[in-house]
């Protein structure tokens, strides 16, 4: 007899699944940029959730190109994690073999469950499909944890520094650091 196994999964997102992303994404901003950014500049209520979704939908349903793919972590079907790949818009990057891991995200209540390692993995494999080389990502530079996460999985910064300007006044901005990974295959 064998014994039971989780009900968890990552594939790619559906159009369908926009409303649970955007409140996911929503849920999560306060904790992840909170020290960065000032409680005011997050949105909230259901007007936000509404544009929010909306805007997934139409990411989901209509991708800019083919490469541009966001995946969904589940446990028995609710989304509790996802992250965006796609080729990379930084002037140093080439975009036909440097990806970006745009963003990774998942639930607070659902984290040291596998999920983020389950989506990273996903998300490599989906950037090697697509004869990506190397990969990018943006990170807060106050998010310990998920600088910790990914250096364990063998990213590590690029030197590459920059300051979002989220408000075009200069008064709201985020400073960020770039990490890398190569894709290619060991050996």
């Amino acid at each position: 007899m064998s014994s039971p196994t989780a009900d968890v999964s990552v594939r790619i997102a559906w159009a369908d699944d926009a409303p649970a992303i955007a409140a996911l994404q929503l849920r999560t901003w306060p904790e992840t940029y909170g020290a960065a950014l000032p409680a005011d500049a997050f949105p909230s209520g259901p007007e936000a959730h509404e544009q929010a979704a909306a805007a997934w939908h139409a990411s989901l349903s209509r991708p800019g190109d083919a490469r541009h793919r966001a995946l969904v972590a589940l446990e028995h079907n609710r989304v509790v994690g996802f992250t965006m790949v796609g080729p990379s818009a930084d002037p140093d990057c080439d975009p036909v073999v440097d990806a970006e891991l745009a963003e990774l995200t998942v639930d607070p209540a659902e984290r040291g469950k596998g999920h983020g390692s389950r989506l990273l993995q996903a998300a490599v494999d989906t950037m090697r499909a697509d004869r990506f080389t190397r990969a990018v990502l943006w990170a807060a530079v106050g998010d310990d944890a998920l600088r910790r996460f990914l250096t364990e999985a063998g990213w590590a910064p690029d030197g590459a520094h920059r300051e979002l300007d989220l408000d075009g006044e200069g008064t709201t901005t985020l400073k960020q650091v770039r990490l890398h990974t190569s894709l290619q295959e060991p050996g």
